[in-house]
């Protein structure tokens, strides 16, 4: 159980308990269909501790679930189902094959005078459906990045092979699931974009020409510069995914200080007259050692209607990164790993420190940051760019944001208001904190922002967002 700041209460402490992961499972019906045979249609099941009877029968209630709310609209089987102490989550990503994500409800503990048991209060409305479905739809996308569909390992080894795979991944996945730190931008599962300017955007597309040309076994290439998006060749879909993986898995696990010259705790190779700051994120963790294994991550992206399996190489210098993606059936060599650290590590250690000195100048000419009277989250549908204000830092483990989570929850309600109608338009909030919430939707974009003027009026709100977005999106939209 994980524990929120406590609090003081009538010179008692209450102690506030956030969402937490119940149960997670996986289960197909048409692998148990008679009765008797009811632990066959089990294919993963988190904690495994459980006692068999018990996992039967809630794959069971589940699937009643599943059916009875299929009499009444048979096209959109069950999402979630809400009850008093939890909430669960139903995801049919392939067919027949049930994902099932249950999460313990929010709740306050009050403590009772005389030695009687503490008050359990449950929080039912604290959860969104659409945040918590968004986690376990990514829970299938990332699964679906390293191992492909269920169906192809199922046709490839049968149940045993899918069981395997199931647990080798997901027991590991589930523990980086922090229920707590979900919000919005799960939902949005958007890509973060890296502003430059044309001279230097060109710089990095040439050099990724360049490189795809001397070294013709890779066949998609990605690159990104302080964890943000700059260049992709691949489908949305998969870069989305990937991206989420580099953000909050690969990259934390690999931060280290930015460089500085000589005082660089990494000693730079020469190479020539160039400084060369590369190293492999996967594969070798040094070319020098005679006994480096040249393994790398697979993944699976979509192309057409199947998929192809892909070598992952991630390469890094100072603060860009550069994906490269090679055909699984290729060997990766250590010539090739030799050959591809020599021609791109000078390259991108140059190319880091002309895009760091790049967005110098545009930071000096902008002029210093005020604290801005506002703050926002953006996000485009069409090329899934996010832009937040609110989040100082969010990855998988942690999410640190310079607001309430009251005004978050308000953020996530006014998407679901969103999310039920196709048509443009504009919601304005009074919280109860007297912080005014904005959200608009136009065109495939939408933009939600939190302003902090306690005694601003409806018009003078509206007139303040009509300004963000002429000074912040003003090349982007708006509704009028």
């Amino acid at each position: 159980m994980l524990m929120i700041s406590p609090r003081m209460a009538s010179g008692m402490q209450e102690k506030q308990y956030s969402p937490s992961l119940l149960s997670f499972f996986i289960y197909n019906p048409k692998f148990g269909p008679r009765e008797g045979e009811e632990e066959k249609k089990i294919l993963f099941y988190h904690p495994c501790e459980v006692e068999k009877n018990e996992k039967i029968r809630n794959v069971g209630l589940c699937e009643a679930i599943v059916q009875f709310t299929r009499t009444f609209c048979p096209t959109k089987p069950a999402k979630s189902l809400h009850t008093q102490k939890n909430r669960q989550f139903f995801h049919e990503p392939e067919e027949n094959f049930w994902m099932v994500m249950v999460v313990r409800n929010p709740m306050i503990e009050k403590p009772n005078k005389d030695g009687k048991p503490p008050t359990i209060e449950y929080q039912e409305d604290e959860i969104l459906d659409s945040v918590y479905g968004a986690v376990l739809q990514q829970c299938y996308s990332m699964y679906k990045l390293f191992n492909g569909t269920f169906s192809r390992a199922f046709e490839a080894g049968g149940v045993e092979l899918l069981t395997q795979k199931l647990e080798k991944f997901f027991y590991r996945y589930i523990q980086t699931l922090h229920l707590q730190s979900c919000d919005l931008l799960d939902v949005f599962g958007g890509i973060s974009f890296f502003p430059l300017d044309k001279m230097t955007y060109l710089k990095i597309q040439s050099f990724v020409n360049r490189v795809e040309e001397s070294l013709s076994l890779i066949k998609y290439t990605a690159f990104l510069y302080n964890d943000q998006l700059i260049w992709s060749g691949l489908e949305q879909d998969d870069m989305r995914i990937l991206y989420k993986y580099l953000t909050t898995s690969l990259f934390p696990r690999h931060t280290e200080p930015e460089l500085a010259g000589r005082d660089s705790p990494l000693r730079p190779e020469i190479t020539g007259n160039l400084l060369h700051y590369g190293r492999f994120l996967t594969g070798p963790a040094s070319l020098k050692d005679p006994d480096a294994k040249f393994r790398f991550p697979r993944i699976f992206v979509k192309t057409g209607d199947s998929y192809e399996e892909l070598h992952l190489i991630v390469y890094k210098a100072m603060s860009a990164a550069v994906c490269f993606m090679i055909n699984a059936s290729m060997e990766v060599t250590r010539e090739f790993c030799e050959q591809l650290d020599a021609l791109v590590g000078p390259q991108l250690t140059l190319l880091a420190s002309d895009i760091c000195e790049q967005y110098n100048i545009n930071r000096r000419i902008s002029g210093p940051e005020k604290e801005p009277q506002f703050k926002f989250i953006y996000f485009n549908h069409m090329n899934l760019a996010e832009k937040s204000t609110i989040h100082m830092r969010k990855t998988a483990s942690v999410s640190l944001t310079s607001v309430h989570p009251d005004l978050m929850k308000i953020l996530g309600d006014i998407n679901s208001d969103f999310a039920r109608v196709d048509a443009d338009e504009e919601i304005i909030v009074k919280a109860m904190t007297d912080y005014w919430v904005v959200g608009k939707k136009s065109d495939q974009r939408e933009l939600y922002v939190i302003l902090n003027q306690k005694n601003a009026n409806l018009i003078e709100v509206n007139e303040e967002v009509k300004r963000l977005c002429a000074t912040q999106f003003n090349n982007i939209f708006f509704l009028d």
